[in-house]
C-alpha cells in the first residue's frame, strides 16, 4: 500500500511558476511508475505526465515544453516543476502511482502508468 501526499500548489499570475512535490510513504516507489494528473470540475481528469521506474517520461501536449516531471527515490518523492503557467493550467493537480504497464506496439513497445494509488490533491490557480 503507497501512501500519497501532494503540497506546493497555490496561486500564481500567468506566466509564472510553481513546483508540486508528492511524497510517498507505507512502501518505497522504485519498483513503481508516478504520474501528475489534473481535473478541472466538470471535466474528466487528464494525465499531465509520467515518469517510469527507470526515468522514462511522458508528456501531455498541453505542457510539453513547459512542465518537467523528475523524482527522487531516494527521498520517495515525485515533483512536477511548472512555468510559463497559463490560466488554462488552473485545476487540481493529483500524484498517482502504479506498475508500469508495457504494450507492444507496431513499432516496438510502450508504456503506460495506470493509477493504483491517488493523493487527495493540490489546488493550482493561475490568473490572467
Amino acid at each position: 500500500q503507497v501512501q500519497l501526499v501532494e503540497s506546493g500548489g497555490g496561486s500564481v499570475q500567468s506566466g509564472g511558476s510553481l513546483t508540486l512535490s508528492c511524497a510517498a510513504s507505507g512502501s518505497t516507489v522504485n519498483k513503481y511508475c508516478m504520474a501528475w494528473f489534473r481535473q478541472v470540475p466538470g471535466k474528466e481528469r487528464e494525465e499531465v505526465s509520467a515518469v517510469d521506474s527507470d526515468g522514462s517520461s511522458t508528456y501531455a501536449d498541453s505542457v510539453k515544453g513547459r512542465f518537467t516531471v523528475s523524482r527522487d527515490n531516494a527521498k520517495n518523492s515525485l515533483y512536477l516543476h511548472m512555468n510559463t503557467l497559463k490560466p488554462e493550467d488552473t485545476a487540481m493537480y493529483y500524484c498517482a502511482a502504479g506498475l508500469t504497464i508495457v504494450m507492444p506496439t507496431t513499432t516496438g513497445t510502450r508504456w503506460e502508468c495506470p493509477a493504483d494509488y491517488w493523493g487527495t490533491g493540490t489546488l493550482v490557480t493561475v490568473s490572467s
